[in-house]
């Protein structure tokens, strides 16, 4: 069993909501990353993100406070089961804080999507909202 990536981001002025948004609508998650996502809301549905490089379904959802993810990326084996994501959002007196937990991530691709979450969204999320703001 390989170790659950756990990470905890804060974000000044921006809402739990915004954050929950930003991930869950496939039109800012694409402009945020630079990259593109396509994002099911519901219950079930499926989402993919990075051009299809990252995607999985929406296993429990809790608009603007939690999103449980089955997660796969294209870096996976086929005989790799899928990891488990679970982000939550947590206001704060500054603004807001991303909560990670991900299980399963298989060893081969642990350094990768440990670093790829400070690298391709946590960094530009904060500069999509620094533009935004501006």
């Amino acid at each position: 069993m390989t170790p659950v990536i756990e990470q905890v981001v804060s974000f000044k002025k921006i809402s739990p909501a915004d954050l929950y948004e930003l991930f869950m609508d496939s039109a800012k998650h694409s402009a945020a990353t630079g990259m593109p996502a396509k994002v099911s809301s519901k219950l079930g549905g499926k989402w993919s993100a990075f051009g299809g490089k990252i995607w999985g379904k929406n296993l429990a959802l809790v608009p603007g406070r939690m999103i449980v993810q089955a997660w796969r990326s294209s870096q996976f084996k086929k005989a790799d089961p899928d990891s488990v994501l679970v982000v939550s959002f947590e206001k704060t007196a500054a603004g807001a804080k991303v909560h990670l937990v991900h299980v399963g991530v298989p060893q081969h691709d642990h350094k990768g999507v440990t670093n790829g979450w400070k690298k391709y969204y946590w960094e530009p999320w904060k500069k999509y909202f620094s533009q935004r703001k501006s």
